[in-house]
C-alpha cells in the first residue's frame, strides 16, 4: 500500500489524534493515504466514528504492541 502521509500521534490522548488526522487530511487530495499511529486505546473507537461522519474511507486498523495504526484515504 502507497502511504501518502504519515502523521505520529503517539503520546496525544483524544481528541488531539483526530484533530491531526483532519488537519493533515484536510492538505491531502481525494483517494491519497495517511497512516495515523497512536497510543491512545481509544483511538480505534475514535478513529472509525470520524471516518464514519466525515466520509473519509478508514481502509485498516491494527495493534502493535502499544502502538494502534490506522489507515485511512482521504475522500
Amino acid at each position: 500500500m502507497n502511504i501518502d502521509t504519515e502523521l505520529d500521534t503517539r503520546g496525544l490522548n483524544c481528541p488531539l489524534p483526530i484533530l491531526k488526522a483532519k488537519k493533515a487530511l484536510s492538505t491531502m487530495t481525494s483517494g491519497q493515504i495517511l497512516r495515523v499511529v497512536s497510543t491512545d486505546s481509544g483511538s480505534t473507537r475514535d478513529f472509525a466514528a470520524f471516518c464514519k461522519q466525515t466520509g473519509n474511507e478508514l481502509i485498516e486498523q491494527q495493534t502493535a504492541g502499544s502502538e494502534f495504526i490506522h489507515i485511512l484515504k482521504r475522500r
